[in-house]
């Protein structure tokens, strides 16, 4: 009988440890998942940046062009020409 007591001391002993590992891994992932989030929106704040960065830097070109830079004149004029395009489209479209 001694024996089964030991077996049972020690499967308790064993399932104990097992479910202490098992809490530590649970807050090792919620934290790691957090870290993740963190990481994921700091990303996305960098994306919109750059997105933000890379129109002004169109802007600041077509505006150099437009004042006298032989270097963009033709991507200035090509477009100048689209936005004409797109406000004879608008103007059709409110005429309907």
């Amino acid at each position: 009988m001694s024996e089964l007591v030991e077996i049972v001391d020690s499967l308790e002993n064993k399932l104990s440890k097992l479910l202490h590992k098992l809490e530590v891994l649970q807050k090792t992932n919620i934290k790691l998942n957090e870290d993740l989030m963190t990481v994921k929106e700091e990303q996305q704040k960098k994306e919109n940046a750059l997105v933000d960065w890379e129109a002004k830097y169109n802007s600041l070109k077509l505006a150099s062009s437009m004042l006298g830079s032989n270097t963009n004149k033709t991507e200035a004029k090509l477009k100048i020409n689209t936005l004409i395009r797109e406000l004879d489209s608008c103007i059709a479209q409110l005429a309907e």
